[in-house]
């Protein structure tokens, strides 16, 4: 082997190298944020709210007291999305099932995707609140221009402390870079930083949804009191 050859495998394992750190310097970052997500929930950092869908509990309505739950919406840099609530808050018996409609609008001239990451305060209510059918389970996908309306479904438990008499429910939105995310789950797959070089991003158009198991018609709309 000449020089010239020796200059070339030596460049190109440079190359294979640097990109292979850079694709697990991706790929640890996505899995920060799961990570710290289940640390929240366990510890109960933050009113960080479980991500899956939970069951109704059929309990007696406590009517002789109100929950004022009020919901506020954040956007964040990098996605031209925004979000907003039907309402800004609503009063709620313990026991009962309520549901309030959530509107993303994606203000681009390009598809984007996004998630919806939601905390609550008093951070010891997250306990107590059920969420049936929620925005925040999955990623979002939204065209150009596109505006999708999406029903949250909770319930707040009937030992519910009785201090607390309001709970305010944030949801933020956060870009979800799915190139950089695929460009990772391929790495992992094939161990080759070659083949995240050759391989395609896959960007399915199936958008997801929110749990389509539930029953999201309005004649069956639990009623808040809303304010």
């Amino acid at each position: 082997m000449d020089s010239r050859e020796q200059v070339h495998v030596g460049v190109r394992r440079t190359v294979i190298r640097t990109i292979a750190v850079l694709v697990g310097m991706f790929a640890f970052s996505f899995a920060l944020v799961p990570l710290y997500d289940v640390f929240c929930r366990i510890t109960g950092l933050n009113g960080k709210v479980d991500a899956t869908a939970q069951s109704i509990v059929h309990e007696e309505v406590d009517e002789t007291r109100f929950i004022n739950v009020q919901f506020i919406t954040r956007s964040s840099p990098g996605l031209p999305w925004q979000m907003n609530v039907e309402v800004r808050q609503m009063s709620v018996h313990p026991g009962q099932m309520a549901e309030v409609d959530f509107t993303f609008t994606n203000n681009s001239h390009s598809e984007n995707w996004g998630r919806a990451v939601p905390s609550v305060s008093p951070s010891e209510a997250t306990r107590h609140l059920r969420k049936i059918s929620c925005f925040c389970f999955q990623e979002q996908q939204l065209q150009a221009n596109e505006r999708l309306t999406i029903p949250l479904v909770f319930q707040l438990s009937r030992d519910l402390p009785e201090d607390i008499n309001t709970i305010t429910l944030v949801y933020t939105l956060y870009p979800v870079e799915r190139a950089i995310r695929n460009a990772a789950l391929i790495y992992m797959l094939n161990g080759s930083a070659i083949d995240v070089l050759n391989e395609p991003f896959s960007n399915s158009p199936q958008r997801n949804f929110y749990n389509s198991s539930q029953d999201n018609s309005k004649n069956n709309k639990a009623a808040g009191e809303v304010i």
